[in-house]
């Protein structure tokens, strides 16, 4: 579909960029996307949701600094910060309440938010981070990319943007998170991350939310999670073990999860039409209250 204009959303200082798919006056379902990417890598499963749940608008911004909404003014960006920016940006686009979906880094902003008071009648969690960073499948990986960030902070801004944006480095991460074997699949997957993996305000911003990503999990804001919730999990997660998934999910009261065989953390782009098909159905469910809990 081509790309419309994004709507102007006043948070915390800056316009949100916010692309809404759907009836813009349905039921606001808001698309929280993953470190580094931009609103781009939710676009398919906003637009299949779209297609196949149109009542409901769905609104899939840019995080404060990437793509194109701008870095916070005078905030370091951290899970606090980006807390924040996403309550403020739910009063805006949803002042009666939201149905609000996080893909990776993306579900570190939900529960924050969730534990700053957001407002959320259903909750969906694509592939949350919910064991530490060092711990996961690829922990080597994940050392190597801190030293990455590390080196990246001591040097001068333009030096700084070069090595974070470096096309090969790029490219080396998309070959290692893809999994599946359709070359066609494959090559558009790193044609995304070449174009869009690197669309971020300046070095500092991405480098505090690098520390944010690595530094927090999803089980931390568990207690907040009071509603009826979705995880969708990747069976070949590099990033959390499929373990760490069942975990959470037992954890959040009634919590329900759908397992992707063969499927890693790029579930957004290696299996859209089974995720947009669970969450169309979950968005439509009968409403529920939460389970109670016994004193």
């Amino acid at each position: 579909m081509p790309e419309h204009p994004p709507h102007l959303i006043p948070t915390l200082g800056v316009d949100t960029r916010d692309w809404i798919f759907g009836d813009p006056a349905g039921q606001p379902v808001i698309l929280v996307h993953g470190f580094r990417g931009d609103h781009h890598g939710l676009q398919g499963i906003a637009e299949g949701l779209a297609a196949l749940a149109p009542q409901f608008a769905f609104h899939v911004p840019d995080l404060p600094g990437f793509g194109e909404t701008p870095a916070l003014p005078g905030r370091t960006h951290d899970l606090a910060a980006f807390g924040d920016w996403l309550v403020a940006f739910s009063q805006e686009v949803a002042p009666a309440g939201a149905i609000i979906l996080g893909h990776s880094f993306g579900s570190l902003v939900v529960s924050s938010a969730l534990a700053r008071g957001a407002d959320s009648a259903r909750t969906i969690l694509i592939n949350p981070i919910s064991s530490p960073a060092l711990e996961g499948p690829q922990a080597a990986l994940t050392q190597l990319a801190i030293a990455y960030y590390r080196a990246a902070s001591a040097l001068p801004e333009r030096a700084a943007k070069s090595l974070l944006g470096n096309k090969l480095i790029v490219r080396g991460m998309s070959e290692v998170m893809a999994k599946t074997r359709d070359r066609e699949l494959r090559a558009w997957i790193h044609n995304q991350h070449d174009m869009y993996f690197s669309s971020f305000s300046d070095s500092r911003t991405l480098l505090e939310a690098f520390r944010a990503s690595v530094s927090h999990t999803v089980p931390e804001h568990a207690e907040a999670y009071a509603m009826p919730t979705l995880i969708i999990a990747g069976e070949k997660d590099d990033i959390t073990p499929l373990s760490k998934q069942l975990d959470l999910q037992r954890m959040i009261p009634g919590a329900e999860l759908l397992i992707l065989p063969g499927t890693g953390h790029l579930v957004h782009y290696e299996a859209v039409a089974d995720t947009v098909a669970r969450i169309a159905q979950f968005l439509q469910a009968a409403p529920a209250t939460a389970p109670e809990t016994t004193a």
